[in-house]
């Protein structure tokens, strides 16, 4: 088995934009999914939200600049670490997530063990 980490973004305004009973169901939804990968041993550590501020130190000059990101549509909001048998399992099980339902994305990164 080797290890993924899923990186999870989306447009942030989605969710500011949601009722309370649609984001219930959003978050019921997450629950089940978290569930389902923890159930069938595929969930190895689960990540956190990420807020939406923060800074980017960049090059030489280690400028500091307000980020992480400038003007984009969408941003990372969180992330997990799951275990497959390989990048297909790994793009398969990510095809659950609900993030998915409010056209954001889930980038599967193989983790490089030494």
């Amino acid at each position: 088995m080797a290890k993924f980490m899923y990186l999870f973004r989306s447009n942030p305004a989605a969710y500011r934009s949601m009722s309370p009973e649609q984001m219930q169901q959003t978050m019921k939804k997450w629950m089940d999914w978290k569930d389902s990968l923890e159930k069938n041993g595929h969930l190895k550590q689960l990540g956190e939200r990420v807020d939406g501020t923060g800074k980017v130190v960049r090059g030489k000059a280690k400028a500091v600049t307000d980020g992480p990101y400038v003007e984009v549509k969408d941003s990372i909001q969180g992330h997990m670490f799951v275990e497959a048998k390989d990048m297909d399992q790994a793009v398969e099980l990510s095809q659950g997530c609900p993030i998915l339902d409010g056209d954001g994305s889930v980038e599967i990164r193989a983790i490089v063990s030494q």
